[in-house]
């Protein structure tokens, strides 16, 4: 296993990061992701743990807080010290039917740490992250509630995910301002299938150092080696299923098409060639890997040992390359007169001497 920082933190994390979405099944979307039970959460846990995994993120609306109370209790059986894991979930969904059941209000994040605190079995949260954009509540209330979390000790870091690039600008303006704790991560939806992220989250992300977390790193599955362009639905594949997360399908069987080949000739899964490819992404602090089964979690963390060659790179880079889109060719166009071609999310722009 590798590691490195969370962000601009001090705190050393796995760049795999084992997801719990698939623990404790329930009705509804869950039923299709996962159902894992406490057995089988036990092992996954472990095979993480013994393959250099110190990071586990989950959620309060996973499993209608299953997930939480599941990895908890897998690893106080387990016998891990708290101090040698790094525990992230996430608050904004709903979570009852009340009517302040949800969101980013004060009200509810109070509400919600303690419940998950409970849940999870311990007395601090490493990472608190929120889930979501909320569209009622003012940023610098949330913002606020978590610092108020990171002064009283339930909370250490905290960061936020899915949330637009603007909003993760001025959330970092105000919390400069008014001295409050700072966002630390941004997790983020992410794949060789799926790139958007390059257009102005990852550039945003490598300017203020914060850290990148990837979510659904095989864009649901679609790039584990169960679909092809002559095979669009496997029987018992969960995305056959539930189709998410969006993908730009014909652009997917292209780089599947690019995929294989690689594969096969590092002897390996398109799975691990998918996540060797975005260890190698600029800003990328940890990858969140899920399964529901030893074999699929063994085959994920072998993914750290894959070196991929230049060419290879490349050669993923331009199946999967996203089109042109405002102001991006803009910028690029007027920027070259300037500074020469530059790769708005990959490249920094030089210093003037």
């Amino acid at each position: 296993m590798k590691y490195g920082t969370l962000g601009n933190t001090g705190l050393i994390v796995s760049q795999l990061c084992l997801g719990t979405m698939t623990f404790g099944g329930a009705s509804g979307v869950y039923e299709h992701i996962g159902n894992v039970d406490q057995a089988g959460a036990n092992e996954l846990v472990k095979a993480a743990v013994d393959g250099g995994v110190n990071f586990f993120d989950t959620a309060d609306v996973y499993s209608a807080g299953e997930s939480e109370a599941t990895l908890g209790r897998a690893l106080r059986e387990l016998g891990v010290p708290r101090h040698e894991y790094v525990l992230a979930t996430k608050v904004y969904s709903r979570t009852g039917p009340g009517r302040n059941d949800v969101g980013a209000s004060r009200g509810h994040v109070m509400d919600a740490v303690e419940a998950s605190l409970r849940r999870l079995g311990t007395d601090h949260i490493d990472l608190y992250q929120v889930h979501a954009h909320d569209a009622v509540t003012p940023l610098e209330e949330t913002l606020r509630a978590l610092d108020d979390l990171v002064r009283q000790g339930k909370v250490r870091y905290v960061g936020v995910s899915n949330w637009q690039a603007w909003r993760i600008a001025k959330a970092l303006g105000i919390t400069q301002r008014l001295g409050l704790a700072p966002l630390n991560t941004v997790q983020a939806y992410y794949s060789v299938a799926g790139r958007d992220v390059e257009r102005e989250i990852l550039p945003l992300l490598r300017e203020e150092g914060l850290g990148m977390l990837v979510w659904s790193p095989l864009a649901g599955g679609l790039l584990s080696g169960k679909f092809s362009r002559d095979n669009q639905s496997p029987e018992g594949a969960r995305r056959s299923g539930f189709d998410f997360p969006v993908v730009d399908k014909d652009r997917a069987w292209d780089v599947l098409d690019v995929l294989g080949p690689i594969a096969e000739a590092h002897g390996c899964s398109p799975a691990r060639i998918a996540l060797a490819w975005l260890l190698t992404r600029p800003a990328v602090t940890s990858v969140l890997v899920g399964a529901r089964r030893l074999s699929q979690l063994e085959d994920n963390l072998a993914a750290v040992d894959v070196e991929l060659t230049e060419d290879e790179v490349q050669r993923l880079d331009a199946v999967s390359e996203l089109p042109p889109e405002y102001p991006g060719w803009m910028l690029g166009t007027q920027g070259a007169d300037r500074w020469g071609p530059v790769d708005l999310w990959k490249d920094r722009m030089p210093a003037v001497s």
